[in-house]
């Protein structure tokens, strides 16, 4: 989006952010000096002078970066950064990230990687941590993360029900990686948090994710973005209950994002809070993954 056409989009929402915020104060949209994005980023509107300004602009993202492998099967981390850096995003969810995990990923740390080539912050929630393969190296973690432009201020790798794929006969159980972190968006604290919910066709243990999620978004107030690899579409029965408790879809007519060279599911989404109002919300055509990433355009309530 270009300069021009984000702040005439601004400028034509002003008066239904005033209403959706309880205010008519300016819109700002300007990261601090400390998060400014990376060449070549999408400029954004200049910020607004009043500094109790309601609301602030916000793109959130979400991909599943295959750990590092194109649908081809090709690891290429280059690949990856590329893709996450034409979103043009503030903050990103992640899933399945390696860290050191295997020779599948050259024992890359992929969180801190990308973080590095993104001028980002990030914070790696590892669903698995296991022992090295060989004694001395690091610890072999996979998991979720989130990168930010703007300061995290809190996060915690959360737990929610599992069915581990490194066990043999696994029962669902509590288990890591759900991260709740809390980001500073220019004095406004949003609640992000990243999800991975099981693939396998029986939908239980989703529902079980879907309910301890709440109980963990519930615990934290304000703002709140729910991104992820749901491996469900929206309208299906086991993720009812987000919608029911408030949570909100931010492409509800978006297209596919599985498999991402012809994609035939929705299941890769960006979830919003009652107090976030969505602008705009897109996937990304790209097979730097087998799934394809989401971001969407939001304001936040001060």
């Amino acid at each position: 989006m270009t300069l021009r056409s984000r702040r005439s989009l601004l400028g034509t929402l002003a008066a239904s952010v005033a209403f959706a915020v309880g205010a008519v104060a300016p819109v700002s949209a300007v990261p601090p000096a400390s998060a400014v994005p990376p060449a070549g980023a999408a400029p954004a509107a200049p910020a607004a002078p009043d500094d109790n300004a309601r609301a602030t602009w916000l793109r959130v993202a979400t991909y599943n970066i295959h750990a590092g492998a194109g649908e081809d099967n090709v690891f290429d981390l280059g690949r990856t950064a590329d893709t996450l850096r034409s979103l043009h995003a503030d903050v990103i969810g992640l899933q399945e990230v390696d860290v050191h995990w295997g020779a599948r990923s050259d024992f890359v740390d992929e969180a801190r990687e990308l973080a590095v080539r993104l001028n980002m912050r990030v914070f790696f929630a590892p669903v698995y941590d296991l022992d090295p393969a060989i004694e001395g190296a690091p610890r072999r973690q996979f998991g979720v993360a989130v990168l930010s432009r703007y300061p995290i201020t809190r996060a915690e790798n959360r737990e929610i029900t599992r069915l581990s794929t490194q066990t043999p006969n696994p029962a669902p159980a509590p288990a890591p990686g759900f991260p709740d972190v809390t980001v500073n968006v220019r004095g406004v604290p949003v609640h992000v948090y990243s999800t991975h919910l099981d693939y396998r066709s029986d939908p239980s243990v989703r529902r079980a994710q879907a309910t301890d999620m709440l109980k963990i978004l519930a615990a934290d107030p304000g703002p709140k973005v729910l991104v992820g690899d749901f491996n469900a579409e929206p309208q299906a029965p086991e993720l009812a209950e987000l919608w029911q408790r408030g949570l909100r879809d931010a492409a509800p007519d978006g297209g596919g994002t599985y498999p991402a060279a012809d994609p035939v599911k929705r299941i890769d989404l960006v979830t919003v809070s009652p107090e976030i109002m969505v602008l705009g919300a897109r996937e990304v055509a790209t097979t730097a993954s087998d799934h394809r990433p989401v971001a969407a355009d939001m304001l936040v309530r001060r």
